[in-house]
């Protein structure tokens, strides 16, 4: 007979032993295959200018929506969408933008820029498309969270107190990676 079988109907487990036991192993197994830590969505925002500055927030703020836990660490010309007065005056550059319907040689006169900007602008506007500060205050209103690199607040001479209320000061390198090292999806933008 083997070990693992009781002898007697003595030591067989009672009713109630075998189903606290059922439970704890329910318990143990709902635990292991719960979605308790959900999705996760780490981006890092690289560029501050006004048509790179809508990439990582509208896929923030949709994965936000879809359930996702979600991280953008901003860092070098990607700090200044988190900036209050830098973000309302994004440019768009016209040089070297393939989409632009100017070619390079007239895309470097001076003002172009300026003009390209204020068309971007007029279409966001005409679309009734967001604005940064929009989406930025949806996505801090969802849950994202918004992290400023500590080196390129120091390196840049940014003052933290000009950022939005509610973005993430002193976050190194580290945490970026150990925040993309644990989700579901990484991406650079």
């Amino acid at each position: 007979m083997s070990t693992d079988t009781p002898d007697s109907a003595d030591d067989a487990p009672s009713r109630a032993e075998l189903a606290a036991r059922v439970d704890e192993l329910e318990d143990a197994l709902a635990e292991a295959t719960s979605d308790d830590d959900g999705k996760k969505m780490s981006i890092i925002a690289t560029k501050g200018t006004l048509d790179m500055a809508y990439p990582p927030l509208i896929l923030a703020s949709t994965a936000a929506a879809f359930g996702y836990d979600v991280t953008v660490f901003h860092t070098f010309w990607g700090l200044d969408i988190l900036h209050e007065e830098r973000s309302k005056n994004l440019k768009l550059s016209s040089v070297g933008n393939p989409n632009m319907p100017v070619p390079n040689a007239v895309a470097a006169l001076p003002g172009m820029d300026r003009v390209t900007t204020k068309m971007m602008e007029k279409k966001i506007a005409d679309n009734d498309t967001a604005t940064i500060e929009e989406l930025i205050e949806t996505s801090l209103d969802m849950g994202v969270e918004f992290q400023a690199c500590q080196m390129t607040i120091d390196l840049m001479d940014y003052d933290e107190d000009d950022f939005y209320d509610g973005v993430t000061t002193g976050v190194g390198a580290a945490t970026a990676l150990q925040d993309m090292a644990d989700a579901d999806i990484q991406l650079l933008v």
